[in-house]
């Protein structure tokens, strides 16, 4: 069960990361090609995309005796706000509010409370007291979209407001958030990465790296710093602490990724096209990624 959890993961950074930027849809065979370079076996990959297709992030379609697997409607919204977060688009300035939301949902729905949980802390919402959660981003539309796809429109509310004391925001923080944890993930992301890149860097400029190596490392990448999704709220500049590690962590996995970028980009084209029509988005750039920051 774990070997499939972890082939589920990896599956969603490949469908982030690349398959995403060609039509979002692609052959299983060249799916589990794909698999193999880290020693998934087709099986391991048949069954980790029977259960997202059974949850709905994708969908099946037969040509020929081939089986095609898509993103749904839901499977990219998901991956859009993922990358959004991964890429760290410029946030701006906290203009000092608070979004709130809280619900009472009856105990024969309780399979949908604790979803709802999880959805909310992906979200970067922090519970303060029971069923009472808060967020400093906007995030009215990740609220809707929890309470259309739960249909729990008649148990919850959701409001914004200013925190008048009698203590000062950074107290919200703490009790919502242990950011000196999170400051310590990303000190580790920071030590195990920094002599990696440089030495791939290296490595890269001398023609010592093989593509399909380059295509290993850059989901490694992506698949360990997307964990920070699962525990960054992505709170503003304003509320962080002054040593905060995230924008350190943030530029050294950017660097590290144009390095990696256009190698890997060739290997997977080289697996895609066989089996997938190889039909780019335009507006795509691997070398010069729209949601990478410049500057921090």
């Amino acid at each position: 069960m774990q070997n499939s959890l972890n082939t589920r993961s990896m599956i969603f950074t490949l469908y982030g990361d690349y398959i995403r930027h060609y039509g979002s849809e692609i052959w299983i065979g060249s799916l589990i090609r794909l698999l193999e370079e880290f020693g998934h076996n087709e099986q391991a990959v048949r069954a980790a995309i029977s259960r997202m297709n059974k949850q709905g992030w994708i969908a099946a379609r037969k040509q020929g005796n081939k089986s095609y697997y898509y993103l749904t409607d839901r499977g990219k919204k998901r991956i859009e706000e993922a990358a959004k977060r991964i890429f760290k688009v410029q946030q701006e300035p906290w203009n000092g509010e608070w979004l709130m939301f809280t619900y009472t949902i009856p105990e024969d729905k309780r399979s949908i409370r604790d979803e709802l949980r999880k959805e909310l802390v992906w979200s970067g919402f922090g519970l303060l007291a029971n069923s009472f959660w808060i967020s400093p981003n906007q995030a009215d539309e990740q609220i809707k979209l929890m309470i259309d796809k739960y249909a729990i429109e008649d148990y919850v509310h959701s409001f914004t407001a200013v925190y008048n004391g009698p203590n000062e925001n950074e107290k919200l923080v703490s009790e919502c958030w242990d950011l000196n944890d999170i400051n310590e993930k990303y000190n580790s992301f920071i030590v195990a990465y920094s002599q990696k890149y440089v030495i791939d860097k290296n490595k890269i400029e001398k023609g010592e790296m093989t593509d399909g190596e380059c295509f290993v490392e850059r989901t490694k990448l992506v698949h360990e710093y997307r964990k920070f999704l699962f525990i960054d709220p992505g709170l503003p500049q304003e509320l962080l602490p002054s040593e905060w590690l995230g924008d350190h962590a943030a530029s050294l996995f950017s660097d590290y990724y144009r390095a990696l970028a256009g190698p890997a980009s060739r290997f997977f084209e080289s697996i895609y096209s066989d089996g997938n029509e190889l039909t780019k988005n335009s507006k795509y750039d691997v070398l010069n990624h729209p949601l990478i920051q410049e500057n921090r």
